[in-house]
């Protein structure tokens, strides 16, 4: 057993703040006031809807949400929203109208193929052959008019491309046609408009919380979207007058993401502050990837650039697993790029200290010395 945390660059579930697993910690065994874990207490108690409702106002201090908007906390991940998604805001008219998706990686491209099973799409922008390493340009979109809504990843964690801004286009504006947005991978990395959105969602395994939880904020207005003949758990109508307890919720996850906003509000002081610490990680290994002369080859082209997720290559794949093998032994841990793609990846959400980030830079410029 490691006697010392490493540096964890896992693209999720991924770091948490050290404070927040003390804290955890410290309550595991007996939650103040309740006299039993957090994890064994009803979901309906008075000790466990502070927590639940202080997660809510957490997370609509640090973005500002509009009241006409709610939050929903939900399981099944962002997999499940890509179904959910088409089956509630298609509406009654499943079988006449259809959503645009705009494919920029990994996980839009399979948000679009998982919503063909639902119905119609028409996918709008595909940036397979520029080898998903950027966001379409607002010129580029061309959003038909009788959309249901308009589908977008803000941030693609495998390829390590992140839109700079959000599309904005006219015909989408002029007739109100909802964006919807997988923001799973930078939720609470930086302040976000919601009210440019009809319905934002993010499973918490980044940087909101532990996995098992998926945070949905939707517009009310498209909550009367929801038709009747959708089961219950998967109607966001239904969810919502509920208050997302339907059913029993992931009590413990939401219990961290309490946790995890708390430290973002009280110990980072807000979403600016997280936003430039996060700018200033991701520049420290972009530095060193720009100036190593082609040794390390990032992905994504600098303008989309992921502030969250830095994908990168060496000569070799040879060189690629050496390399992943000697920082795993200098503690520099979870470095592997995705299955799918291969390569290396540094995923440094807010929860990643500075200190870890220029573990990894220094490392980076050893290794090229020693081997490059």
């Amino acid at each position: 057993m490691s006697e010392k945390r490493l540096y964890n660059f896992s693209a999720g579930p991924a770091v948490l703040p050290l404070s927040v697993l003390q804290k955890a910690q410290e309550e595991l065994l007996c939650l103040p006031g309740a006299g039993a874990s957090v994890m064994e207490i009803s979901h309906r108690s008075k000790t466990f809807e502070p927590i639940i409702n202080g997660a809510e106002e957490n997370i609509r201090k640090l973005l500002n949400v509009p009241p006409n908007y709610r939050i929903l906390f939900l399981q099944g991940g962002a997999l499940l929203q890509f179904g959910m998604i088409p089956m509630n805001l298609y509406g009654k008219e499943l079988q006449t109208v259809s959503a645009d998706y705009i494919v920029t990686g990994s996980w839009s491209k399979k948000a679009a193929s998982e919503a063909k099973l639902v119905g119609r799409i028409n996918t709008i922008w595909d940036g397979k052959d520029t080898g998903y390493k950027r966001k379409p340009t607002d010129a580029e979109l061309s959003i038909n008019e009788d959309a249901a809504y308009v589908y977008i990843c803000s941030n693609e964690t495998i390829e390590g491309v992140q839109y700079p801004q959000y599309p904005v286009s006219q015909s989408r504006s002029e007739v109100n046609i909802p964006l919807v947005c997988d923001a799973s991978s930078d939720f609470l990395s930086k302040p976000v408009d919601v009210s440019k959105f009809g319905l934002l969602y993010a499973c918490a395994q980044k940087n909101a919380g532990p996995a098992g939880v998926t945070i949905v904020i939707i517009r009310e207005d498209l909550l009367d979207r929801s038709p009747e003949n959708v089961p219950s758990l998967l109607n966001y109508r239904k969810l919502a007058e509920n208050k997302s307890m339907l059913n029993t919720p992931p009590t413990f996850a939401v219990y961290i993401v309490k946790l995890v906003t708390d430290w973002l509000l009280n110990r980072i002081g807000g979403l600016d502050k997280i936003a430039a610490l996060n700018k200033e990680k991701a520049a420290l290994l972009y530095d060193t990837i720009d100036q190593s002369g082609g040794y390390y080859r990032g992905h994504a082209e600098k303008e989309y650039r992921s502030v969250m997720n830095v994908p990168f290559r060496l000569p070799s794949e040879e060189l690629d697993k050496k390399f992943e093998t000697e920082a795993n032994s200098a503690g520099l841990v979870t470095l592997g790029g995705h299955r799918s793609v291969g390569g290396l990846r540094a995923s440094i959400y807010n929860a990643m200290p500075k200190e870890g980030v220029i573990a990894l830079r220094d490392f980076m410029t050893d290794f090229q010395k020693k081997n490059g």
